[in-house]
């Protein structure tokens, strides 16, 4: 076992890691709250303790040496499990906050709609929701546990599949004056709305139809304007079921026709391993499990 009592000056360390992150002293000084001049100083003192480079300098340019970035990959995971076991003390010590992070789409139009029944069932507990696009760095950002839309391959992580997705059309009850299509066929002439990523192809075989991806009209990036479109009357919508739930139960939309095609990717739930000993992930944990588990409110709304 190494003797702790020869570690270089932590301080330095850090200073090290952060400058060999950014490629920039003066970045990892804006970071640490330092002077440009403590960063240089600091790696300088390092480099004489260990006798070795590990930047190159070429005037005011710097870049890290081999030997650099080598000690920067082991130092940056020690770092981090420094910061992993700091915050799970601080989860320990405020055990009474859950955070939890998820895409926007599900979080508007699945999470939250459901979310209320796991709050009346810890009312101590501080539930922090947060909704993003972006795949969320657990320990730096201090989430518990997260809900991706994807494949399942999540490095680094517990992976549990929660549920599986499919693509309908939905649109407004009061679309073209409440004249819908009464066959597939009868889509050929519709605005037909989309997803980027999302084809309307897949669902066309599905029915049997022999049209061509649509080419012109609205499309989205993000999956609840998708359907809030639709709800406002501007087409017919290429729906995820599971984004779909909460308009089609308040009857803003209406599903076309018992015909679904299968999406590619799933919905998962994640989190750091350390994070899966918390009592209120495991609650969560379950909780999801239980309300996936739930009849789903599709099936008793009715189609046009």
């Amino acid at each position: 076992m190494a003797d702790l009592r020869r570690l270089p000056n932590l301080a330095a360390l850090r200073a090290f890691e952060a400058a060999a992150r950014h490629q920039n002293f003066s970045r990892a000084a804006e970071e640490i709250h330092v002077t440009h001049g403590a960063i240089s100083h600091q790696i300088r003192a390092l480099e004489e303790e260990l006798g070795i480079a590990l930047f190159a300098r070429h005037g005011k340019r710097i870049a890290i040496t081999p030997e650099g970035e080598r000690f920067a990959a082991t130092l940056r995971k020690a770092l981090g499990d420094i910061a992993a076991a700091a915050a799970a003390l601080k989860a320990d010590s405020k055990h009474k906050r859950l955070t939890i992070t998820a895409l926007p789409s599900f979080a508007a139009r699945w999470l939250s709609p459901r979310i209320g029944r796991f709050i009346e069932q810890h009312p101590d507990l501080e539930v922090i929701l947060q909704s993003s696009g972006h795949l969320t760095d657990f320990v730096r950002e201090s989430v518990d546990i997260g809900i991706r839309f994807g494949r399942g391959h999540y490095p680094g992580l517990v992976v549990e599949k929660l549920l599986d997705d499919y693509y309908y059309p939905v649109v407004s009850p009061r679309f073209n004056g409440g004249k819908l299509p009464r066959t597939p066929e009868e889509m050929a002439h519709c605005p037909l709305l989309r997803c980027e990523g999302e084809p309307w192809t897949p669902w066309f075989r599905a029915a049997g139809l022999d049209l061509l991806e649509p080419a012109a009209g609205l499309v989205f990036q993000d999956s609840s304007m998708l359907v809030r479109a639709a709800a406002d009357g501007h087409g017919i919508a290429l729906a995820r079921h599971v984004v779909a739930l909460t308009d089609l139960a308040s009857g803003d939309v209406v599903r076309l026709f018992d015909i679904a095609s299968q999406c590619a990717l799933s919905y998962f739930l994640v989190c750091p391993q350390e994070s899966l000993q918390k009592p209120q992930v495991q609650a969560f944990r379950q909780w999801m499990l239980d309300e996936v588990a739930r009849p789903d409110p599709a099936v008793r709304i009715k189609q046009a």
